[in-house]
C-alpha cells in the first residue's frame, strides 16, 4: 500500500479535469443548499462565540481611550467590573482558546467518521454555547479560571470544523464543492463580523457581561434548529427529491464510504500533498488569527477609536471576507465545470491569490502614517482577499482524500491552531516592548510566513485522490 500511495502522489502536478456528472436535479432550494445555509448558521454562531472576548476585552480592561468628544458626558452602561490585565496577560487569555481547540481537531474528525458529522458538530456547538454563558463568572474568579474556561471552549469547538467536512464528503458533488463549502464557511467571517459589530454596542449600552449571556443563549437556540433540520446523508433525508438523491450519490460513488476504525496513518504521514496543505494552513491561520484576536486592540491603541467605533470598524474586513468566500467558491466551480483548469491548478491559483496579495497589503499598513482610514481599507482588503484560500487549500483535503476529509481537516487545522496559539501571544510580547515597532514586526512576520507557505504549497500540492485514500487500510 505504501508503494501505491507513492505512485498516486507522483503525477500530482497534472491533476486531471473532473468528469461531467449528470445535470443536477434541483436548484437553489435543494437539500444540499439547505445544508449549506444551516452549516453557515452553525459556523456563524461558533465564530461569534469565539470572537466575543476579543472585542469585550477592551471593555473588560477599561482600555477604550478617552479623547475629545468621545469622553463627553452621556448615558453610561450598567456598572460592570473592570480588570487591570497587562498586554501579556490579555495575549495569554485570547490565545488560551486554542490550547483546547487544537486537542480535539483530529479527534473530532475521527469521531465524526464513526458517529456522524451531525451529532458531533451539534454537540460541540451546544457545549461551547453553554460555556460562553459562564465567562463573566470565570473572569470574576480570576485569570487562571478564565484561561481554563477558554481552553474548555476550545475543546468543544475543536470538533465543529472536522465534523462539517465529514458531512460534506457525503453531500457535496465534486463540481459543487467549492461553492457549497464556501457558503458554509462564510459563516465564520459573518459570525466574526456580527460579534465585532454587536459586542461593542452591547458593551457600551448594557455592559460587557451581557455580551456572553446573549451570545450563549443564541447559540443554544441555534443548536435546536441544527438537530431538528440536519440529516447525516442524502439516504436518511426524508424530504429530499429522488432525483437529487440519485445525483449526489452517483457523483460521489467513486470515493467510497466513510472510514472505519483504522486509518492509513503511515501513508498520510508520508504524503507531500497533505504536508503542503498543513504548512499552508499554518501560515494563513497565523495571519488570520492574529487579526481575529488582536485587531480590536490595534484599532483602540494605535488608531485610537472608541469602543463603539472599534467594534464597527473591526467588523468591516469580515464583510469582505464572507462575500469573498462565496464569490471564490462560485468562480472555482465555474472554472472546473467549464474545464478551464484542472483541480490542482484551481486550488493553487486561489491559494496564491489568498496568500500573496494579503501579505503585500499587510506590509504596507505600518507605513501609512496617521491615516486611520487607509489602515482600515488595507486591513479590509487583507481579510477580503485571504478568503480566496477558501477555494484553495481550505477544501483541498476533500480532493485528495474524501473518505478521510474530516480527520485530515482536523490534522491540518491542528497546525493552524498552533499558529493561533503563538500569534496572539507573540503580538502581545512584541507590542509590550514598543507599540509602533511591535505592530510593524508582527505584520512583517505574518506576511513572510504566508509567502513561504504559498511556495511550499505550489511546489507539492495536488488535486487528485491519493492511493492511500482509495483503499481500506490493512487489518492489523
Amino acid at each position: 500500500m505504501e508503494r501505491a500511495a507513492g505512485s498516486a502522489e507522483a503525477p500530482h502536478e497534472a491533476a486531471p479535469l473532473l468528469p461531467r456528472p449528470p445535470a443536477p436535479s434541483s436548484g437553489p432550494c435543494s437539500a444540499r443548499c439547505a445544508l449549506a445555509l444551516l452549516a453557515h448558521g452553525a459556523l456563524l454562531v461558533a465564530y461569534a462565540l469565539r470572537a466575543a472576548l476579543s472585542i469585550a476585552i477592551v471593555a473588560i480592561t477599561g482600555s477604550s481611550p478617552p479623547s475629545g468628544d468621545r469622553s463627553a458626558p452621556g448615558p453610561r452602561p450598567p456598572q460592570a467590573p473592570a480588570y487591570n490585565w497587562s498586554a501579556e496577560t490579555q495575549g495569554i487569555i485570547l490565545s488560551s482558546f486554542f490550547y483546547g481547540y487544537g486537542l480535539t481537531q483530529a479527534l473530532g474528525g475521527y469521531g465524526a467518521g464513526l458517529f456522524g458529522g451531525k451529532l458531533v458538530l451539534g454537540s460541540g456547538l451546544l457545549l461551547s454555547s453553554a460555556l460562553t454563558l459562564l465567562v463573566p463568572r470565570a473572569a470574576e474568579l480570576g485569570v487562571g479560571v478564565l484561561v481554563g474556561l477558554q481552553a474548555l471552549l476550545g475543546l468543544a469547538q475543536g470538533v465543529i470544523f472536522p465534523a462539517q467536512y465529514t458531512l460534506w464528503a457525503k453531500w457535496a458533488p465534486p463540481l459543487e464543492r467549492s461553492r457549497l463549502m464556501n457558503i458554509a464557511d462564510a459563516g465564520c467571517t459573518f459570525g466574526t463580523f456580527s460579534a465585532l459589530l454587536v459586542a461593542g454596542i452591547i458593551c457600551q449600552s448594557l455592559g460587557w457581561p451581557l455580551v456572553f449571556y446573549i451570545f450563549g443563549g443564541v447559540g443554544c437556540a441555534w443548536c435546536l434548529c441544527w438537530f431538528l433540520l440536519v440529516y447525516e446523508d442524502p439516504a436518511s433525508h426524508p424530504w429530499i427529491s429522488a432525483g437529487e438523491r440519485e445525483y449526489i450519490v452517483s457523483s460521489l460513488a467513486h470515493q467510497g464510504s466513510s472510514h472505519g476504525r483504522s486509518l492509513p496513518l503511515g501513508a498520510m504521514a508520508k504524503s507531500l500533498p497533505l504536508w503542503a496543505i498543513a504548512i499552508a494552513c499554518f501560515c494563513t491561520d497565523w495571519l488570520f488569527y492574529m487579526l481575529l484576536t488582536s485587531m480590536p486592540t490595534f484599532m483602540s491603541n494605535v488608531l485610537h477609536f472608541d469602543l463603539r467605533e472599534n467594534g464597527l470598524l473591526s467588523s468591516l474586513p469580515y464583510i469582505g471576507n464572507g462575500l469573498g468566500h462565496i464569490l471564490a467558491g462560485l468562480l472555482a466551480d465555474f472554472l472546473l465545470a467549464r474545464r478551464v483548469l484542472g483541480t490542482a491548478a484551481v486550488r493553487k491559483l486561489f491559494s496564491a491569490l489568498g496568500m500573496l496579495l494579503p501579505s503585500v497589503f499587510l506590509v504596507v499598513v505600518p507605513y501609512i502614517g496617521s491615516s486611520s482610514t487607509a489602515a482600515v481599507v488595507l486591513l479590509t482588503l487583507v481579510l477580503t482577499i485571504i478568503s480566496m484560500t477558501g477555494a484553495g487549500i481550505n477544501i483541498n483535503h476533500i480532493d485528495i482524500a474524501p473518505r478521510y476529509a474530516g480527520f485530515l481537516l482536523g490534522v491540518t487545522n491542528t497546525f493552524g491552531i498552533i499558529a493561533g496559539i503563538i500569534a496572539p501571544t507573540a503580538v502581545g510580547l512584541l507590542v509590550s516592548q514598543d507599540l509602533q515597532a511591535g505592530w510593524r514586526n508582527a505584520f512583517f512576520v505574518a506576511a513572510a510566513l504566508n509567502v513561504f507557505g504559498l511556495i511550499f504549497y505550489v511546489a507539492f500540492g495536488s488535486g487528485t485522490v491519493q492511493g492511500w485514500a482509495r483503499e481500506e487500510p490493512a487489518a492489523p
